[in-house]
């Protein structure tokens, strides 16, 4: 049973992921990529012009896990290099 929550779970963080680096990707010429999901922690990885911005943490724990954490307060998001 709790396989299927996970499993929920990581479909829900996708789709939230995927209108995330949509807009990134639209407004800003970056990316964010779903890398895995354990139940609690979400490896993300920023891509394009994010990638050696000076306001990458700001990318990564504002907007990501800031919307990430008013879905999902529980799950930590990780930054994968």
């Amino acid at each position: 049973m709790v396989a299927t929550d996970v499993n929920d779970r990581e479909i829900q963080l996708r789709g939230l992921l995927d209108k995330i680096s949509a807009y990134i990707e639209q407004f800003h010429g970056g990316s964010v990529e779903f890398v895995s999901f354990d139940g609690k922690h979400l490896s993300v990885r920023l891509g394009g012009a994010c990638l050696n911005c000076p306001l990458l943490p700001s990318t990564l724990h504002g907007w990501v896990e800031g919307t990430i954490h008013q879905f999902f307060p529980e799950v930590e998001v990780v930054e994968e290099k």
